[in-house]
């Protein structure tokens, strides 16, 4: 989930914080932002409060600009 990254790095949130306020493991939060689960309703629903956004936000496909945009980040953990 790129997006994911996108909005915790955009509000400075490590993993650990997101993890602490969505109370979703730091595991599983690493897990889909390597793509490596999907996300089931429960666990967006948490994720995208903690984010302060909607689900559709938070599950909504990238722009082209976007990503070219956000391929300069540097992915924090």
């Amino acid at each position: 989930m790129q997006n994911l990254f996108n909005l915790r790095t955009k509000q400075k949130f490590s993993q650990a914080e997101l993890s602490r306020r969505s109370k979703v493991s730091q595991t599983y939060i690493s897990e889909l932002e390597a793509n490596k689960k999907q996300p089931t309703y429960p666990i967006l629903k948490k994720l995208a409060a903690a984010l302060g956004v909607s689900i559709s936000e938070l599950i909504e496909e990238q722009s082209p600009k976007q990503r070219e945009e956000n391929n300069g980040q540097t992915r924090t953990y």
